[in-house]
């Protein structure tokens, strides 16, 4: 759906792009993740047509963005970070002047913007003024805009910038069931835990240079390293020293943390879990399967075990290892 190869693009002696290639299937939620600046905002301008790369191509549903744009622009809805409203209409005229400007017919025009406003959760705000919405609503208002033509891709720069959590989330939901529509999504984005709950690809850029492009699976696995399990001790059993240091001699597991240990206390030294729970963070080696054996390490060093918890790896961790040594 989206195809970009080799795009360049300099403003003066700053390079805002360098040698993007990337690819956007249907129905993808691809998540691009940045620092401010890193050449996010770049990449949707080029795509939406608004701005011309200096080396590189760029394609939406095999069209050429320099040569095609005014097909392009039936195909795609942008949003930019931040959208311009007119705030002096109701919500349900600013989605008639749109729905003119895309050339919706007449006769559609009511039954197009009931579903963009259902779809929106924003059906109940038809007759209010767009200056009285919240933020939240605001940006809900800008995705009703961008889905007024029914677009195929849709890019969205980020689309939850400013929200407060619960709107957030209710961003999110509505961007998860548009592309279970089968529609393409580009959501820009700096906060990372907002994309990894979403996203069935992601690519990672700064500096204009495209460091990870692929779908999140591969880059946990990619980053992961092994496995991390939680264990909790309950009181009256060996303390967490003691059962870190038989789990640390076995081959299969790589290092053991322990966590709110009470070292220096009486039953620490004497080997004796006496007082609160404490927790210990085991990180198995690449390859190594199979929790029965930490469970089997901790039970021959006479703990208690209260709690099994293995831990997935977070986009966060991705991202940190992923960038390792390039962002310096």
């Amino acid at each position: 759906m989206i195809e970009i190869k080799g795009l360049t693009k300099r403003y003066g002696a700053l390079t805002a792009l360098e040698d993007l290639t990337l690819s956007i299937g249907p129905g993808e939620i691809f998540g691009f993740i940045g620092p401010n600046g890193a050449g996010k905002t770049t990449t949707m301008k080029i795509l939406s047509c608004l701005l011309r790369a200096d080396a590189g191509s760029a394609s939406i549903d095999g069209l050429d963005v320099t040569r095609d744009g005014d097909k392009i622009r039936r195909l795609i809805g942008y949003m930019p970070d931040f959208i311009g409203v007119y705030d002096d209409l109701t919500v349900g005229e600013y989605l008639q002047f749109f729905a003119s400007a895309f050339g919706v017919p007449r006769s559609r025009r009511r039954a197009v913007i009931d579903g963009v406003l259902e779809l929106t959760d924003l059906t109940g705000k038809r007759d209010a003024m767009v200056e009285s919405l919240s933020r939240g609503m605001t940006q809900r208002l800008g995705v009703a805009r961008v889905l007024i033509h029914d677009p195929k891709v849709l890019l969205l720069d980020e689309p939850a910038s400013g929200l407060d959590p619960r709107a957030r989330i209710e961003m999110r939901s509505l961007l998860t069931e548009l592309g279970r529509m089968g529609k393409s999504l580009m959501v820009s984005s700096h906060i990372l835990s907002e994309l990894g709950e979403m996203s069935t690809s992601i690519g990672i850029i700064e500096k204009g240079k495209l460091i990870y492009a692929g779908t999140l699976k591969d880059a946990l696995e990619k980053t992961r390293g092994g496995e991390r399990i939680a264990v909790t001790l309950e009181p009256g059993g060996a303390s967490a020293g003691a059962v870190r240091g038989v789990l640390e001699r076995d081959e299969r597991v790589a290092g053991v943390k322990v966590v709110s240990s009470r070292e220096g206390e009486a039953g620490e030294a004497a080997g004796v879990n006496g007082g609160a729970a404490e927790r210990l963070l085991v990180e198995l080696r690449p390859g190594a399967h199979g929790h029965h054996f930490v469970i089997e390490g901790v039970l021959a060093a006479g703990g208690r075990i209260g709690s099994f918890e293995p831990q997935g790896v977070k986009l966060e961790d991705a991202f940190l290892r992923l960038t390792k040594g390039v962002l310096q």
